[in-house]
């Protein structure tokens, strides 16, 4: 069973909204990734994520494309990259991560309610 917080525990979770503005294969990584360069706004700005989205995306269909992820974790080195920020995804039946984001256009920053 899932372990249950408090509605003030999540609300420390800052998710949001960010716009993918460049992507590159990252061959270094142990498992298959992504290196995503995300647009959050002028509050937050342009920050890194490494993402294990490779079964489902391709470097080409991510530019442009709107993405959920955590902002307030500190960044974690995964090899010679740093990752600042942890793109939000759900697994397939077999285990492929598939991106969350908005149904609809929202502003780069716009926080998850």
């Amino acid at each position: 069973m899932t372990e249950l917080i408090n509605f003030d525990t999540f609300l420390q979770v800052d998710i949001r909204a960010g716009r993918v503005t460049r992507a590159e294969l990252f061959p270094e990584a142990r498992k298959p990734a992504i290196k995503l360069w995300i647009d959050f706004g002028t509050e937050i700005g342009e920050k890194k994520s490494s993402a294990q989205i490779t079964e489902l995306y391709t470097v080409d269909c991510l530019v442009g494309r709107q993405v959920m992820a955590v902002v307030n974790f500190p960044p974690r080195q995964i090899g010679p990259f740093m990752s600042e920020v942890l793109v939000l995804g759900a697994s397939d039946a077999e285990g492929r991560i598939s991106l969350l984001a908005p149904d609809h256009d929202v502003p780069c920053g716009a926080r998850m309610h």
